[in-house]
C-alpha cells in the first residue's frame, strides 16, 4: 500500500460552451466591483468587448501581459491597480495574462478570475514563476491561486495551430512530472494518466480540424487536469530546465515546454519505470519517451531549442542555472548529464533513455 498526503485546492471552476456570460455574476458573488481586465498586447481587441459587457464593474484594462512575467511590467500593472482602485483582476488569454494576474494578486492579495484562451494550466495552480534581469524565480503559495476560473470553449476554437500544439503539450508535460513527482499520489496519478490520454486525443484530431468543437472540449477539459495536476504536487527536472532556459535566454514558454518534454522523460524513464508505463499506457505506445517523441512528430511540433533561439554558446550556462538549487527529481541531477540533455535538445537530437 503506497501511503501519501492529498490536498485539495480552493478554487470555483465554471466549463463549457458560452460560459463568458458568467463573468459578471462571477465577479458580483466574488464580492467585487472594480475589476482590472488584463491581457497581453495581442489578445486587446478581444478583451475590449468583454470589458464593455460588464459596465461600469470593469475598472480599467492592462495589456501589456509578457511572457515569464518580468516583474518591470508587474510593477506598471500596479500602478493601474491604485489609479483605477480595482478590488479584482480578470486574467483573459494564456499563461502570460495569468502569470501577471498572479503577481499582482502575490503582492496586493486581490481576487483572481481568469478566462484562460490556451492549455496552459497555471489558471489553477498556486504557483507563479517571476523574471528578473533574465532570472526566472518560481515559488509556491496559496497567495497566487485564482478564486474562480472560467473555461469559455468557444474562445479555443481560434487558437493558432501551433500555439494550440505547444500549449497542448506544455500540458501534457505537467502531467508526466505529477506521475513522478516526489509527493505524488494515487488520487493525482489517475488523474494525470486520464489528462494525458485527453490530451492525446484531442490534440491530433485538433490539427485536423481546428474547428471541432467536440477535440476543442477534451482538450480543454485534459488541461484543466493537467493544471490541477501541477498545482497539487511537485515539479521535477522537466520544469527546472523550462523555467531556466526559458527566463535565461527569453524562449516562447510552451514551445520550450514542447521540446523539452521528451528528453526529460527520456532522463527520468528508468529511475520512474510506473510513471513511464503510464505515459505510454495513455499515449498508445511502447514506452514514455518513444510515445511523447511520436506524438511530437505527429503534431509537427518544434523539435529543437535551436529553432526557437537558444544560442548554441548558452547550453553551459544553462546547465549550470539547471543544477543550482535543482528541484527533487527521481533521478539524481548531474550536470554532465543535464548537459547532454540540454545538448541534444538544442539540436533536437533522438531522445535516449539514460542508464
Amino acid at each position: 500500500m503506497q501511503s501519501f498526503v492529498y490536498n485539495a485546492l480552493p478554487s470555483r471552476v465554471i466549463f463549457g460552451s458560452g460560459t463568458i456570460s458568467r463573468l459578471k455574476s462571477e465577479i458580483e458573488q466574488a464580492g467585487c466591483n472594480r475589476a482590472l481586465l488584463l491581457s497581453t498586447p495581442e489578445q486587446a481587441e478581444t478583451l475590449a468587448p468583454i470589458a464593455a459587457s460588464l459596465g461600469s464593474l470593469a475598472a480599467g484594462t492592462f495589456t501589456q501581459a509578457a511572457m515569464h512575467t518580468p516583474t518591470d511590467v508587474t510593477e506598471r500593472a500596479l500602478n493601474k491597480v491604485q489609479e483605477c482602485g480595482a478590488d479584482c483582476t480578470i486574467s483573459f488569454g494564456g499563461g502570460s495574462s495569468t502569470g501577471l494576474g498572479k503577481a499582482i494578486a502575490l503582492r496586493t492579495d486581490l481576487t483572481q478570475i481568469v478566462v484562460p484562451t490556451t492549455y496552459a494550466g497555471s489558471e489553477v495552480t498556486p504557483i507563479i514563476g517571476e523574471t528578473k534581469n533574465g532570472v526566472k524565480v518560481t515559488q509556491r503559495t496559496l497567495k497566487v491561486l485564482p478564486e474562480v476560473v472560467i473555461y469559455d470553449v468557444d474562445f479555443t476554437l481560434s487558437l493558432p495551430q501551433r500555439l494550440t500544439v505547444t500549449s497542448g503539450t506544455n500540458a501534457i508535460a505537467h502531467a508526466v512530472e505529477a506521475l513522478y513527482a516526489e509527493d505524488r499520489n494515487p488520487v493525482i496519478s489517475m488523474m494525470a494518466e486520464q489528462a494525458i490520454a485527453a490530451m492525446g486525443r484531442a490534440l491530433p484530431a485538433i490539427v485536423n480540424d481546428p474547428t471541432n468543437l467536440d477535440a476543442r472540449s477534451e482538450a480543454l477539459y485534459g488541461a484543466w487536469l493537467c493544471g490541477v495536476c501541477l498545482g497539487s504536487v511537485g515539479m521535477a527536472l522537466h520544469h527546472k530546465l523550462c523555467h531556466v532556459i526559458g527566463g535565461a535566454f527569453d524562449l516562447p514558454h510552451a514551445d520550450t515546454h514542447t521540446v523539452i518534454l521528451p528528453y526529460a522523460m527520456a532522463y527520468n524513464a528508468k529511475a520512474a519505470p510506473d510513471a513511464d508505463a503510464a505515459v505510454a499506457r495513455a499515449l498508445g505506445g511502447q514506452d514514455g519517451t518513444s510515445a511523447l517523441t511520436a506524438l511530437a512528430a505527429r503534431l509537427g511540433s518544434p523539435r529543437s531549442l535551436k529553432s526557437l533561439g537558444m544560442p548554441e554558446s548558452g547550453i553551459d550556462r544553462a546547465a549550470d542555472l539547471a543544477v543550482q538549487n535543482p528541484y527533487w527529481n527521481p533521478k539524481p541531477i548531474e550536470r554532465g548529464a543535464v548537459r547532454a540533455l540540454i545538448a541534444a535538445a538544442w539540436a533536437g537530437e533522438a531522445p535516449k533513455p539514460l542508464n
